[in-house]
């Protein structure tokens, strides 16, 4: 019978669950959108019923393991969450107790971005051999979507800190000025109330209220996300490359501290913010802008590259954590 885990990827807005084998092959996986407003057991059992289904299309085959990539903070070890920005009616809740007991499975658990840096580390863009590195050795990833998680992977070791919640890198404070804007997290000035997508859609928003009518009309016939802002910035719209060189900036200054906290050889840009960074040609501008900040020469000696495995990071990361412990 071919073994499989079961894994999951509980973010902000979707849940996602998957089946992937030894080799890294996801060969089943569906999706659900978390309930807006949802209560604490509606969010609980709606990603349970997703799960369910993974399990449920593994019948002829042996689960080892079920695995959890969810938006932290997490404690890995006991699986609570902990003031969740993204999932905040889960705070305090224990979801690998509850869903052990449910499952009779055993469940490993950790951060979304954690999870996936592992994914890219061992299936994804860890393994480019196009910048002269056969493999990685120290692996920094970064997802920048509805907000903004990290993880990092030194010598196929997951960095997990004291309690599984390191790498929260969204949470790094860039700008300290008294106008700093507020992050989910409470504090200000962090690097995900300056970069992530949904603060680049506020801050555009913000600019827009300041400019004459007749420009802000013709904007507000418009549905503005993240992707026409990008768009409109490449047409030479002067508010939304005002907003693009800000976030280019604190991105840049957040991925230079975090360069110089693990000297990374792959730095790797993962979520929805980043395909439109690759997309729009802005990548080789913050490496530039990265390498030109570090202190050394050897702090320059790494690549910045877009993820490999998309959406699936999480659930392939999550994967490879079961097949570490239980087999």
């Amino acid at each position: 019978m071919e073994k499989v885990a079961v894994v999951m990827d509980w973010g902000g807005t979707w849940v996602r669950a998957g089946v992937v084998d030894s080799g890294g092959n996801l060969l089943w996986h569906d999706r659900s959108l978390n309930k807006a407003g949802g209560t604490q057991s509606e969010l609980i059992s709606g990603a349970y019923r997703v799960l369910e289904n993974a399990l449920r299309w593994c019948e002829d085959k042996a689960v080892v393991g079920v695995g959890i990539a969810a938006a932290g903070p997490i404690d890995a070890e006991s699986g609570i969450f902990y003031s969740p920005p993204n999932l905040q009616v889960l705070d305090g809740v224990c979801i690998k107790g509850i869903w052990e007991e449910a499952t009779g499975y055993p469940i490993v658990i950790g951060n979304d971005a954690t999870m996936a840096a592992l994914g890219e580390y061992n299936y994804g863009a860890g393994l480019d051999p196009d910048d002269g590195i056969e493999s990685s050795r120290t692996l920094l990833y970064l997802t920048i979507s509805t907000g903004v998680g990290g993880g990092v992977v030194d010598r196929g070791k997951v960095v997990v800190g004291a309690h599984g919640m390191a790498a929260e890198v969204g949470h790094m404070r860039i700008d300290s000025g008294e106008s700093a804007p507020t992050c989910q997290c409470g504090n200000k000035g962090c690097l995900e109330a300056l970069v992530s997508g949904t603060s680049i859609v506020r801050l555009f928003n913000l600019e827009l209220d300041r400019v004459a009518d007749t420009v802000k009309q013709s904007w507000n016939e418009r549905q503005v996300d993240t992707q026409v802002i990008f768009e409109a910035a490449n047409y030479g719209d002067p508010i939304a490359e005002s907003i693009l060189t800000k976030v280019i900036a604190d991105l840049s200054v957040g991925i230079t501290n975090l360069v110089h906290l693990f000297n990374p050889d792959r730095v790797v840009l993962g979520g929805g913010v980043s395909l439109s960074l690759t997309k729009f040609g802005y990548i080789e501008t913050i490496r530039d802008m990265v390498a030109g900040a570090v202190m050394s020469t050897r702090h320059k000696e790494f690549n910045i590259k877009p993820a490999k495995l998309g959406d699936n990071a999480g659930l392939i990361g999550a994967a490879c954590l079961i097949w570490e412990q239980f087999e």
